[in-house]
């Protein structure tokens, strides 16, 4: 894939992801939020089970086991870590502390670990994308900053970080429809346990299964699908910033669909997340590493 085309795969899947939220609003009462993330995975996890199946993408040769066990412990750990954080911080600053904080784990660990240092045009989009994230929040009314719940926020922008970064190592061996029908399927059984220890009784109910449907199939299986695709030819550092097009579709949803009003600087920060993320849309070449631009020459020669 060349071009913007894979950025806009990845910006279609974090747009998915930002249905998330205004799916959860239709959930019965009795809905637990682990509860709802963990019949996520499931769902999601059986759907790109049978995909990858029908399309016989599933092998057992040229599986990296340490990448994927890393992936699949990523994305388990995002649900619970995440849900638990809002549920004690509120909305608001559970979702600032773990989507501002994913770009930068995601830049850092790149740097440390891959050796790809990030431009200096990614330092200014991703700055501007958190900008707009933080001031996108700002209409919220009071919030609970508890100190556990911030660092639970930490760990789930970590997770989501891991998650992203150890993908990309699996997707150089595996085709993405595979990569997230493992994943997930594995993520699915070790929350598993979840479905037992709570009530889930209000998934029978017509609100309940419509919800698990859509979280399931297309805020995650389909979600997915496209983020990984986007993600086989978009630097990790790049794609985690442009996930922040979640809380801009969410926020956007809130509005249009639910009637929930944004303040003048909301509405800024909304403009800020635009800018943002734009920018890394429309210069993929100074996003690249430079590990890929060798690659290039390389081939070129």
């Amino acid at each position: 894939m060349n071009g913007k085309y894979p950025y806009l795969l990845v910006i279609l899947g974090a747009m998915l992801w930002g249905t998330t939220g205004t799916a959860q609003s239709f959930a019965p009462d009795g809905a637990h939020p682990i509860v709802i993330g963990s019949v996520r995975l499931a769902i999601g996890g059986t759907a790109l089970l049978l995909i990858a199946i029908w399309q016989k993408k599933i092998t057992l040769h040229n599986w990296p086991i340490k990448e994927t066990i890393l992936a699949t412990l990523g994305m388990a750990c995002y649900q619970p870590l995440f849900f638990t954080a809002v549920s004690m911080t509120g909305i608001a600053i559970g979702t600032i502390i773990t989507l501002s904080s994913a770009p930068i784990i995601a830049g850092f660990l790149e740097w440390l670990f891959g050796k790809k240092r990030p431009s200096p045009s990614w330092w200014m989009a991703t700055g501007l994308s958190i900008a707009g994230c933080l001031l996108l929040f700002s209409n919220q009314g009071s919030v609970t900053i508890d100190p556990v719940g911030a660092l639970l926020a930490l760990g789930a922008g970590a997770s989501f970080t891991v998650y992203t970064l150890v993908s990309k190592k699996i997707l150089d061996k595996q085709p993405p429809e595979a990569t997230a029908a493992v994943i997930f399927c594995f993520s699915a059984l070790l929350l598993a346990p979840m479905l037992f220890i709570f009530d889930i009784s209000w998934i029978g109910t017509t609100n309940g299964l419509a919800v698990s449907l859509h979280l399931g199939l297309l805020a995650t299986a389909v979600a997915y699908l496209l983020f990984n695709k986007g993600l086989l030819s978009v630097p990790s550092s790049t794609a985690v910033s442009l996930s922040l097009a979640e809380p801009l579709t969410a926020a956007l949803l809130g509005v249009f669909l639910i009637g929930e009003s944004l303040t003048l600087m909301s509405w800024f920060g909304v403009g800020l997340l635009l800018c943002g993320i734009i920018s890394l849309t429309i210069s993929p070449k100074a996003s690249k590493s430079p590990a890929i631009m060798n690659q290039k020459l390389s081939a070129k020669k």
